[in-house]
C-alpha cells in the first residue's frame, strides 16, 4: 500500500476508494513555518485548508477542493523526555514508525489501534483506538499538542496551558487547527501475551462482563450467518517472550487473515448466495493460539483486504442487546454478509467529542469488502446503534448530523464555542464538518 492514498490527475482518494475531491492545489510542507505561511496563502487567496494524512478515514472529513496539505515531510521524533515519560512527535509521523522508534528506545505507547498505516494526527483527530479496560483511544494518551490555528499561528496546549483547547483538540476532526505536533504518554516497553480461541457468540455475550473484566485487553469478531466468534485477550505478561513462529504467523496472518480471506470476498462478489458457506468455513479456519512479543505487534496487524466501515460506540451495558439485535437484522434482512463484525472497548475519557466521552463504551463495527453495495447493512446497523444513543466513529460512514450530535455528546456546545473562536471564518470547513458541527 502506499504511503498515502491519492489518485491521478489531481484527484484525491481515500484507502477506501469510497472518497475523492480535486484540491485546488497541494502543498507539503518541510517545516511548521512553511506549513503556518501555506495557511495564511490560503486564507490570502480565499480558499479553504485541510490537511490529510494516509486517507484511512472512510468518511470525507479530509477533503477538500480548497488547500490540501500532505504532512509527510513533518516525520520523525522531536523529543524524548524519560523522567516525564513522554515523547514528542512532528504530526505526519506514521503509527508504524512512531511503534519502531519507540521499540528501538525500549519504550512504548500502553494502548494502541489494530491498523499502524495511519499518521499519528489523523490517528487521533479521528478517535482511532483499540480496546482496554483502563487504558483509552491514541488521543487519550496524548498529554500536549502543537497546531497551527486559521490566523497562521501556532498555538500549544496541554492540561496546564490553554487546557480548554486542550480537553477539545486531541480529538478536534480537523476544525480547530492543523496539527503539527503531539507530545504522548509513553512507558518502558513490556510484554503482552495474546490468547487467541473461538468461543459460541451466545456465550461471549453472556460472559461478556466477566471476560471485560478479567482482561487489560478483550475482543472479539462474531462471522455473521454464524454461531462463532474468535476471541482475543492481551494481557501483560513477565515472559519470556514468545512470538508466533514466522511460517506459523506467515499461514495465519498473511494467507489466512489477508489472502485466503480475499479470495473469500471475491467468490462472496461473483456469487453471494456462497457467503453463508464461506462464513462457516471462514469462522473455523482461524484455530487457538497463545503467544508473547511486544505491544505493537500484539496489538496490530497487516489488513490488505481492502474494505468500508461502519463504526459505532454505544454504551457498555448496552452491548450484548446490540449485538443480538443486530443478529436478529442480518439473519430476517436477507443481506449476505462476508465481514466479520469486530467488538471492542474503552473506559470513559474526557476528551470532548472522544466517542468514550464521559461514558464508558463498547464499539460494534460493521464492514463490508470495497467495491460491493454496503447502504443497505450499513443503514439497518445504523437504526439499532442510534436506537441505543450510538456515537459513530468520526472516520468511519454515518449519516449523523450536527442535531443528532448535540443530543449524545453532553458537551458538544463547548467544542463547536471553541471553534467559533479558533476558526470564526471556517477556514478549515469542508461539507463533513458543516454536517457534523453545523454552519
Amino acid at each position: 500500500m502506499s504511503s498515502t492514498a491519492s489518485g491521478r490527475n489531481g484527484t484525491w482518494r481515500n484507502w477506501g476508494g469510497n472518497v475523492a475531491s480535486r484540491p485546488a492545489r497541494e502543498v507539503t510542507p518541510a517545516s511548521v513555518e512553511e506549513l503556518a505561511d501555506a495557511v495564511r496563502k490560503a486564507v490570502a487567496d480565499g480558499l479553504k485548508v485541510k490537511a490529510v494524512g494516509t486517507g484511512h478515514s472512510f468518511t470525507s472529513i479530509a477533503a477538500t477542493d480548497g488547500v490540501l496539505i500532505r504532512p509527510q515531510l513533518l516525520t520523525g521524533i522531536r523529543d524524548i523526555d524519560r523522567e516525564a515519560g513522554t515523547v514528542t512527535v512532528e504530526a505526519g509521523t506514521p503509527l508504524k514508525r512512531l511503534n519502531l522508534a519507540l521499540a528501538r528506545e525500549g519504550l512504548s505507547l500502553t494502548n494502541m489501534g489494530d491498523i499502524m498505516e495511519q499518521t499519528v494526527s489523523g490517528a487521533t483527530s479521528t478517535g482511532t483506538h483499540g480496546t482496554g479496560r483502563e487504558s483509552g483511544s491514541i488521543a487519550a494518551q496524548i498529554k500536549g499538542l502543537e497546531l497551527v490555528t486559521a490566523d497562521g499561528s501556532v498555538l500549544s496546549c496541554s492540561e496546564k496551558e490553554n487546557p480548554e483547547v486542550f480537553a477539545a483538540a486531541r480529538i478536534g476532526l480537523g476544525a480547530l487547527g492543523i496539527v503539527t505536533a503531539i507530545t504522548f504518554a509513553v512507558e518502558p516497553i513490556f510484554l503482552l501475551t495474546a490468547r487467541e480461541e473461538p468461543m459460541p457468540f451466545d456465550r461471549v455475550l453472556a460472559e461478556f462482563d466477566e471476560l471485560w473484566a478479567e482482561n487489560e485487553h478483550f475482543e472479539f469478531y462474531w462471522f455473521p450467518h454464524t454461531g462463532s466468534t474468535n476471541t482475543k485477550r492481551n494481557n501483560r505478561s513477565a515472559g519470556p517472550e514468545k512470538p508466533v513462529p514466522q511460517i506459523q504467523g506467515w499461514i495465519e496472518d498473511e494467507f489466512l487473515s489477508n489472502g485466503a480471506f480475499q479470495v473469500a470476498q471475491w467468490v462472496g462478489r461473483a456469487a453471494p448466495g456462497t457467503i453463508p458457506a464461506i462464513a462457516r468455513i471462514s469462522s473455523k479456519a482461524l484455530s487457538a493460539r497463545t503467544y508473547t512479543d511486544i505491544p505493537y505487534k500484539v496489538f496490530t496487524s497487516p489488513r490488505r483486504v481492502r474494505f468500508v466501515e461502519m463504526e459505532y460506540a454505544v454504551p457498555r451495558a448496552a452491548v450484548a442487546e446490540t449485538l443480538r439485535e443486530l443478529r436478529t437484522m442480518v439473519e430476517r434482512s436477507g443481506l449476505k454478509v462476508s465481514f466479520p463484525v469486530e467488538v471492542r472497548t474503552a473506559p470513559a475519557d474526557d476528551i470532548t467529542l472522544s466517542t468514550a466521552s464521559g461514558r464508558d463504551s463498547a464499539y460494534i463495527a460493521v464492514h463490508m469488502v470495497k467495491g460491493t453495495p454496503y447502504q443497505a447493512y450499513f443503514t439497518a446497523a445504523e437504526r439499532i446503534f442510534t436506537a441505543h444513543e450510538g456515537r459513530p466513529h468520526w472516520g468511519k460512514v454515518h449519516t449523523r448530523d450536527a442535531e443528532y450530535f448535540a443530543g449524545v455528546y453532553p458537551r458538544f456546545g463547548e467544542f463547536t464555542a471553541l471553534r467559533d473562536r479558533l476558526d470564526p471564518e471556517r477556514r478549515f470547513q469542508n461539507d463533513y464538518l458543516r454536517r457534523v458541527l453545523g454552519p
